[in-house]
């Protein structure tokens, strides 16, 4: 039996890695009702957890589960002892503590954008987490620690991501980290469609070159008179001593 867990749990753990983008140290995000069943049992959550899962872990809590077993007094206060060990996440809740039930849920949002595994033996925890899809749900059952399968809502996701029909979070993250390597991520709070303040720029260095003098215009041709003729300007060519020799011997001639 303990083989065949073995197996179905590393079938489940490929399941959320490849289809939701887990990787290791697994985030497990525990409450009081686990802690409970663990020390009821006999469970060595820090040693088997890490084994079970076949990777390295991070044990961890919120304030508010850590509120409700003081509030409910000394039966639970070996549990109380257990989860102080682990990392307290900061939750929304800090002033005003909640439910260690809805408080896990509001930690998971809708998404579950933290890839956090989730290890509670509350039944209202449970009914809520199977409507997120990505969250993988822990708890104790015979003495062991068991890996639930994933949820109908996870499978369903994973069809509408393999059908086209949505986008995985794997491949919003790629998508999100490409818009923050060209620049246009849109940061929170900003509206759509808000006009960006262009940057001062530079003067075209073209337009500082000094501009070229122009060349000196030609005078334009006088105009002659009205009924004054025009004189015809004849080039004469300069004889040489050549040509008046030959003149004058044909003359005497």
């Amino acid at each position: 039996m303990k083989i065949k867990r073995q197996k179905q749990a590393k079938k489940t753990i490929s399941f959320y890695k490849y289809n939701f983008g887990f990787r290791e140290p697994f985030q497990i995000l525990i409450d009081g009702t686990f802690c409970q069943a663990a020390l009821k049992n006999k469970i060595q959550i820090k040693e088997q957890m890490p084994k079970y899962l076949m990777g390295e872990v991070q044990l961890c809590t919120t304030n508010c589960a850590l509120k409700e077993l003081e509030t409910l007094g000394k039966e639970l206060y070996g549990a109380k002892i257990i989860l102080q060990r682990f990392q307290v996440r900061r939750c929304p809740h800090f002033k005003a503590p909640v439910p260690a039930s809805e408080c896990l849920l509001s930690m998971l949002e809708e998404t579950n954008p933290h890839h956090y595994f989730v290890a509670t033996q509350d039944h209202t925890v449970t009914a809520g987490l199977k409507k997120i899809p990505g969250v993988p749900l822990l708890y104790i059952i015979l003495n062991t620690i068991v890996l639930d399968k994933p949820c109908q809502t996870s499978l369903d996701h994973v069809q509408a991501v393999q059908l086209g029909e949505l986008v995985s979070p794997t491949q919003q993250q790629s998508i999100r980290s490409l818009k923050e390597d060209q620049g246009i991520a849109q940061k929170d709070g900003e509206r759509r469609g808000k006009k960006r303040k262009r940057k001062q720029s530079n003067p075209n260095p073209l337009s500082c070159m000094k501009k070229k003098k122009k060349g000196v215009p030609t005078p334009p041709l006088k105009k002659t008179e009205q009924g004054e003729k025009r004189k015809r300007s004849r080039s004469r060519k300069r004889r040489t001593e050549g040509d008046s020799t030959s003149a004058t011997a044909v003359t005497n001639t």
